[in-house]
């Protein structure tokens, strides 16, 4: 087992749906985690290909010059998801209670999961679903950084340390048979803050846990 009960605990144990009940039209990054994660969406996704973007929202990192093939959201806010311009469609789901997708078995290229990974308690019924729903050959692009909703986050993630969450996301992945050797991508912030301006450290650090299905 890749968590125990302790470890998936929420300090915040209420519905997640309650929690998301009223949209939030905020971006929970800087515009410089933004500006990384979009290039590696540009540098990683083709165009025409089936993406689903899960636990997603209103705002799109997805490269506004690629067209694909379909787009579809899921998310815990409808009003968050129906702003968001890049979906085909979407649906609203509480993966912590209903981890089964209601998706067809290898009928996307692409899984995204942008700063929600931590908020997961039964990754291996998610990863084991990324890994149905994924074509062979299809990537799964894992992205995060070091902010969270803290009452929300499980105690695994709140308790560790950056380079800990990003080993267990690796360990996510790696539980499940038929994912590749997971890839890591972490820069700093490119985006100057205050704090920079000082000679202090400022800025979103950014991480992405890459891997395909075999």
């Amino acid at each position: 087992m890749l968590l125990n009960s302790n470890q998936r605990t929420k300090l915040d144990d209420t519905d997640d749906t309650l929690f998301y009940d009223a949209p939030r039209f905020v971006t929970h990054v800087d515009e410089g985690f933004i500006q990384q994660l979009t290039e590696l969406y540009r540098s990683r996704l083709k165009p025409n290909t089936r993406i689903f973007d899960m636990m997603s929202s209103w705002v799109s990192h997805l490269p506004e010059e690629i067209e694909f093939a379909h787009v579809e959201g899921h998310g815990l806010n409808a009003e968050e998801l129906a702003r968001n311009p890049r979906f085909d469609h979407y649906f609203v789901q509480n993966l912590n209670q209903n981890p089964k997708l209601p998706l067809e078995d290898q009928s996307f290229d692409v899984v995204l999961n942008t700063v929600s990974v931590q908020y997961v308690q039964y990754p291996e019924a998610i990863f084991t679903e990324i890994h149905r729903i994924l074509k062979p050959g299809g990537i799964a692009i894992i992205s995060f950084s070091n902010r969270m909703f803290y009452q929300k986050a499980i105690a695994a993630w709140r308790d560790g340390s950056e380079a800990s969450r990003v080993e267990l996301v690796k360990h996510y992945f790696k539980a499940i048979p038929g994912f590749t050797e997971p890839e890591v991508v972490a820069k700093q912030s490119q985006t100057p803050s205050l704090f920079q301006m000082f000679g202090l450290p400022g800025g979103d650090p950014f991480y992405a846990v890459i891997a395909s299905r075999t």
